[in-house]
């Protein structure tokens, strides 16, 4: 036993290596080997430190397994007698198991190599795979699929595996524990430190590497479980037929193996009752042909009782019959069937049913009725940081299609009747109290035109200060309106009863305002009929949100409601650095708040110190506050202004200064219209690096990243080098005016598209005009240094050039240059050709010599602004045009 492993450690590991080379597309490598009786006595077992094997693509430099060292049993008979090394027995202990699976749907466990794969080459490996056994102890496993977002990670898995694991088809009897298991779906958490307990019986098809899950017997915590089933493992997915169920089992052992937040609960409650759970999963998922398989969950619940913390009227008679369906992972086709839920309070009771096929036009049939004194409901079943109280009295009946494009709602008819309710948070220490709701909605047709809602009496007092609401809506096709607010709110301290992670309010809110009149009286103009008025008077409005790039400050907001329109008077906000004083109106108010494709009209005049039009970009970095609580990695987000299409707004605005991109407007005005999706600027007169300028723009975006602009700048008289040292964009496409100095005016129409930077894109710009020189000293230009290089003229070198008018054209990165000529030091110079925005030269220029330039040098510029290359005669090749091609997420 000592001696007889010495005999064959390089022979054996040699097999090992051949064989796992033969055998796998991955990688698998250790550090060393060795053999002995004594590790899994009285096998002969070989043992492989440092063990690692590596996932298939994309994820061969990945580890698929490691370990300190993975044990295998050596069939001592074959070794002596046949000089063969028969595998049959796998020991891994303190192991990491790895199974990924990319957003594709590619694996990394595709590491086994077909039958045709390894019939291409000769096998001359004399090593052989004839499993009888598998131990695993303590073992790391994780399994994250990203392809249908599951993730799920088992720590300390133990399992003992025997069979006759060297046939092609062979049952595999499993014992299974593992310490603290965990699944999530789509980042929520449904399973969290479990136990699992298992004896299973599967049968294994390594041909074809299809598992036959025949018996079963699970255990989660306390909650028996059978697993029936079947998996093959495909080359790019999962054919599946899985049934788990739990029959007949106790309502305890159930709330033990839900998500962590209700072990808690658990601890504090005495649950009675019979449950039963099934779940089934049919059918193939592969990603890449939109194959995806049948879900069904179901669950019975009889004689059920929840007592918390030993209250004094448990919720009792409890049942429950819940099916849900979901074809081909299709949630428009998801059907829910909540076929009865039932319980009781003391003499109080709750019954309900409700099915529900689809999402996009669901058709619904419910009925749901109770009387609860939500204290003793409340006592019952411990809403853990909830505190509720009042008297419920509900009954409610809808059955139907929901399809508002012909019209079509669920017939209705049902009451609700809350008496002396409250409301009372972790979040904060004062409740919502004396809450009081008479309502009943109706429609006896099941047409949008029959529907109504009408609150009778809606109220409450929060903080002493009492709100109180009043509302009457018939005909949803075309809503005819009565309704009635008026009272005082504290934003902040409300919010916090419902606090929200992500979102967070403050401020004050008094309103005293009465609505009345038609969705389509508002549409049509005919405002006599409307009565609409009131006051809305909101003071220090500041709304955080993960949606939004900067906080939104309302300093003061005072709104009149005057028919249709609502006035505003001195309304001032700030967003990030920007400030804003408004006054003026919107229109169609109403319809625009009662419906989501109604356009929201208005006329502003708006003033500001200072706006910063990059915090308005979709994805605007967060500000410096802000940022101080984001990790040093974070990357920073961008995107382009999205204008949203129902606004029809127009605003007389002016501004002091105006910072976007880099560039700094001063004394900006004009009028901006907002319309279907556009922004327009027109006549807008500015001052940017001290010049005096005008500009029309149009403005929309065809995505959340690409955008268009059509932009016409009229500038005179302006400092070239100042422009060069202030704008950022003058600086990009006049990179060779960095040592220009003198006074150019130009007279420009640009169009193209800006990415998610705001930035244009080169290749997509079109546009024409004119740059007229007054009076510009050419100092540092390459191409006047290389001109006179070439000509032994040092006159030419840093030219002054006075009184010119060049035209040019852009297209395709191109800019083409009408010929024009000019008058330095004597000479007559006279250029035309292309230059690209990227730096590249094509020119063609005559050096007309003194005294009148009618004998000429002709000569060609090419390379690059920064390396122009100068040569004698006239023939030039044109530039190559970069067409630009849109990606398809880009909308045209």
């Amino acid at each position: 036993m000592v001696v007889l492993p010495m005999l064959f450690p390089e022979y054996i590991t040699k097999e090992v290596k051949t064989f796992a080379n033969s055998k796998l597309n991955s990688k698998l490598d250790f550090k060393e080997a060795n053999l002995s009786f004594f590790n899994h006595f009285p096998s002969l077992t070989l043992t492989l430190h440092q063990f690692s094997l590596k996932g298939s693509k994309p994820y061969e430099n990945q580890d698929l397994v490691s370990a300190n060292e993975i044990s295998f049993g050596i069939n001592l008979k074959t070794l002596i007698f046949d000089r063969t090394v028969t595998i049959d027995e796998i020991y891994v202990s303190d192991a990491n198991a790895h199974v990924k699976v990319d957003e594709e749907g590619r694996a990394n466990y595709n590491v086994y190599k077909s039958d045709n794969e390894q019939n291409k080459k000769t096998d001359t490996s004399s090593t052989s795979l004839k499993l009888s056994s598998i131990e695993i102890k303590n073992t790391h496993i994780i399994y994250d699929d990203k392809s249908t977002k599951m993730l799920i990670d088992a720590v300390g898995f133990n399992y003992l595996g025997k069979g006759d694991l060297d046939k092609a088809i062979f049952d595999l009897d499993t014992q299974a524990k593992i310490d603290d298991f965990n699944f999530s779906y789509d980042g929520e958490i449904y399973l969290k430190n479990k136990k699992v307990n298992a004896n299973l019986i599967t049968q294994i098809n390594t041909n074809s590497l299809n598992f036959i899950f025949q018996q079963n017997d699970l255990k989660i915590n306390q909650l028996p479980i059978d697993f029936k089933g079947k998996l093959d493992f495909l080359a790019n997915g999962y054919d599946i037929d899985f049934k788990v169920q739990s029959i007949k089992s106790n309502l305890h052992d159930l709330f033990t193996a839900l998500p962590p937040k209700y072990v808690t609960w658990l601890e504090k409650s005495k649950v009675k009752g019979i449950t039963d759970l099934t779940f089934e999963m049919k059918g193939k998922y592969i990603k890449q042909e939109n194959l995806k398989p049948d879900v069904f969950f179901g669950m019975n619940v009889r004689n059920g009782e929840l007592n918390y913390n030993k209250a004094k009227l448990p919720a009792n008679n409890v049942y429950l019959n819940f099916r849900a369906k979901l074809p081909s992972l299709n949630t428009n086709e998801l059907v829910v069937n909540l076929d009865s839920l039932y319980f009781n309070v003391g003499k109080d009771y709750f019954k309900a049913k409700f099915l529900s096929k689809g999402l996009n036009a669901p058709h619904i049939s419910t009925q749901a009725k109770a009387s609860l004194n939500l204290t003793n409901f409340n006592n019952a079943i411990g809403i853990n940081g909830l505190d509720l109280a009042g008297v419920l009295n509900l009954d409610i009946k809808a059955n139907g299609t929901y399809n508002a494009t012909v019209h079509k709602m669920p017939t209705l008819n049902g009451t609700i009747n809350f008496q002396n309710g409250k409301i009372k948070t972790k979040y904060y220490p004062n409740p919502i109290q004396n809450i009081n709701l008479i309502a009943s909605v109706n429609n006896k047709t099941g047409f949008l035109k029959d529907g109504s809602l009408y609150i009778e009496k809606g109220g409450f007092v929060f903080e002493g200060k009492p709100v109180n609401v009043f509302a009457k809506l018939n005909n949803f096709e075309n809503i005819n309106y009565d309704i009635k607010a008026k009272g005082e709110l504290d934003v902040a301290k409300i919010y916090k009863v419902f606090s929200r992670d992500g979102l967070a309010l403050k401020g004050y809110i008094k309103a005293d305002v009465s609505f009345k009149g038609s969705q389509q009286d508002a549409q049509t103009g005919n405002y006599k009929k409307l009565q609409n008025k009131g006051t809305l008077l909101l003071k220090n409005i500041a709304i955080n949100s993960t949606y939004l790039p900067k906080s939104l400050i309302i300093k003061n907001g005072n709104f009149n409601f005057n028919q249709d329109k609502m006035n505003f008077s001195n309304f001032t906000a700030t967003y990030g650095q920007s400030d804003f004083l408004m006054n003026g109106y919107l229109q169609n108010v109403i319809d625009y708040a009662l419906t989501s494709n109604a356009v929201l009209k208005g006329n502003f005049s708006l003033y500001a110190n200072y706006i910063n039009i990059d915090e308005f970009m979709q994805n605007a970095s967060i500000g410096s506050n802000d940022a101080k609580k984001q990790k040093p990695s974070s990357p920073t987000q961008t995107g382009v202004i999205v204008i949203p299409k129902v606004y029809d707004i127009a605003i007389e605005a002016k501004a002091q200064n105006v910072s976007f991109n880099d560039l700094d407007i001063k004394n900006i005005s004009g009028k901006l219209l907002v319309n279907q999706g556009k922004l327009n600027l027109k006549n807008t007169n500015f001052t940017v690096a001290g010049a005096q300028a005008n500009m029309d723009i149009l403005y929309f975006n065809q995505s959340n990243t690409l955008a268009h602009f059509d932009y016409i700048v009229k500038a005179s008289d302006f400092d070239v080098k100042k422009m060069y040292n202030e704008v950022k964009m003058f600086r990009e496409m006049a990179s060779a005016a960095k040592s220009a100095e003198g006074i150019i005016s130009l007279d420009y129409h640009l169009s193209g598209k800006l990415n998610q930077n705001m930035m244009p894109i080169f290749p997509s710009l079109e546009g024409e005009g004119t740059l007229s020189v007054k009076q510009v000293k050419m100092k540092g230009f390459k191409l006047f240094n290389a001109v006179s290089a070439k000509t032994n003229k040092e006159e030419i070198k840093n030219p002054d050039i006075t009184k010119v008018d060049i035209k040019s054209k852009i297209k395709n990165n191109i800019i083409t240059i009408d010929r024009f000529k000019f008058k330095v030091a004597g000479f007559r110079p006279r250029i035309e050709g292309q230059t690209s925005l990227d730096g590249k030269l094509n020119l063609k220029m005559r050096l007309g010599l003194p005294p009148f330039g009618i004998i000429g040098v002709p000569m060609t510029i090419t390379g690059t602004q920064e390396n122009p290359k100068i040569k004698l005669g006239k023939q030039t090749e044109d530039l190559e045009e970069t067409e630009y091609n849109p990606t398809p997420n880009n909308v045209q």
